[in-house]
């Protein structure tokens, strides 16, 4: 009688805590929180306390993971809704009482200062994955137009701030959703078609349409600058060029295998801008070379691959849309960050996931990837 009233071990009571996690997955990240600590310590060693913040921040992340992962995907979903009404009031209070820092109103005092935007990077996958596991079998083209609104809303009050890069992320992620959620092909090619023609047109008058005076429509002054300097860095080497000049500079004479770790000249004698935020992926580049680039892309591939997968097979509409979300956005971060650092995109302000310095970047990633684990594991343990 007394084996029947037993009371349990603590491992007993904690082994739900720890099961179910997708092994996997957490190797990837494990990978590339360790190529994180191992080019901060070396871009960052005669950089402050950088070193030191950047695992603090690590740490942080991986327990808002691990806490975030406890969390059931149903409870996630009724986390939808209010979260992202509360990202968009916070939006608007911004706008209107916002905090204004170098001519951009990012942030607002609710007795700390945050930054709302930060809010919507993960409000609006959720929004949208539950809008759209609301209207699982009976998918109209108004489901659509309202995803779209849902999505339009935050993005432009972000981008009014102005903060381009994280317009460009939240309105990636709800793409995403968007596409994930049965968006006809009809629709999408004609969008990529008329996107490569702008592109292409503005590359072939670019000497024409970046002349002092000639104003573009909606995007501001700053923002032009930032295109011009990216289809020519040599125009203005020592002022808006000198970050993509000196990023490929150093991304050029890594070679195949790098200089060595701490012995990057570029990085160490202060050629490269922010070398321990969001330019870091090109003193990563001069120190670890085309091989350790090409590491780095194979580690986040793996993270891409995995999670794709994690989604695939998710057992809801909500958990394969939020999932599928949180993957391309995840690999969005490091693609735009290398691409903008190697003078491919425009400089917009991204960081590299795991490897740039920031406090509230690591916050947003363990969220973010907490919730993609939250997925697997309630998956793993309905299966056992």
């Amino acid at each position: 009688m007394s084996n029947v009233f037993e009371r349990p071990s603590l491992w007993q009571r904690l082994r739900p805590v720890f099961s179910g996690f997708d092994l996997p997955l957490m190797l990837g990240l494990l990978v590339l929180a360790t190529l994180g600590m191992v080019t901060m310590y070396s871009a960052g060693f005669d950089h402050g306390t950088r070193f030191v913040d950047h695992g603090r921040n690590m740490l942080l992340a991986a327990i808002i993971l691990f806490g975030v992962a406890q969390v059931s995907p149903q409870r996630l979903m009724q986390l939808a809704v209010p979260l992202y009404t509360l990202g968009v009031m916070l939006l608007v209070a911004t706008a209107l009482f916002g905090i204004t820092k170098k001519g951009a109103t990012r942030w607002l005092n609710v007795g700390v200062v945050i930054q709302p935007s930060e809010v919507l990077k993960i409000a609006m996958p959720l929004m949208l994955a539950w809008w759209f596991q609301k209207r699982e079998g009976q998918l109209r083209t108004l489901d659509f137009v309202v995803a779209g609104l849902l999505l339009i809303v935050p993005v432009g009050l972000v981008a009014k701030q102005p903060d381009l890069g994280t317009s460009i992320l939240i309105l990636s992620a709800g793409l995403y959703v968007i596409f994930f959620a049965g968006l006809s092909w009809r629709l999408i090619i004609p969008i990529l078609m008329a996107g490569a023609i702008g592109i292409a047109a503005l590359v072939l008058s670019g000497d024409a349409i970046c002349q002092d005076g000639v104003e573009w429509p909606v995007l501001r002054d700053y923002q032009k600058h930032r295109v011009c300097t990216l289809l020519d860095p040599t125009k203005d080497p020592l002022g808006k060029g000198f970050h993509i000049i000196q990023g490929m500079i150093a991304i050029g004479s890594g070679g195949i295998t790098g200089k060595g770790l701490m012995n990057g000249t570029q990085t160490h004698l202060e050629f490269i801008p922010e070398r321990t935020t969001d330019f870091i992926f090109a003193a990563y580049a001069e120190e670890l070379g085309l091989v350790g680039v090409l590491g780095l892309i194979g580690a986040f591939t793996f993270v891409l691959m995995r999670g794709l997968m994690i989604a695939a097979e998710a057992p809801t509409v909500f958990t394969r849309l939020l999932a599928g979300s949180i993957t391309l956005s995840f690999f969005t971060y490091a693609m735009v960050n290398m691409g903008m650092v190697s003078g491919i995109l425009p400089v917009v302000g991204i960081p590299l996931p795991f490897i740039s310095y920031g406090g509230t970047a690591m916050v947003t990633l363990g969220l973010a990837l907490g919730m993609l684990m939250a997925i697997a594991k309630s998956r793993r343990l309905m299966q056992s």
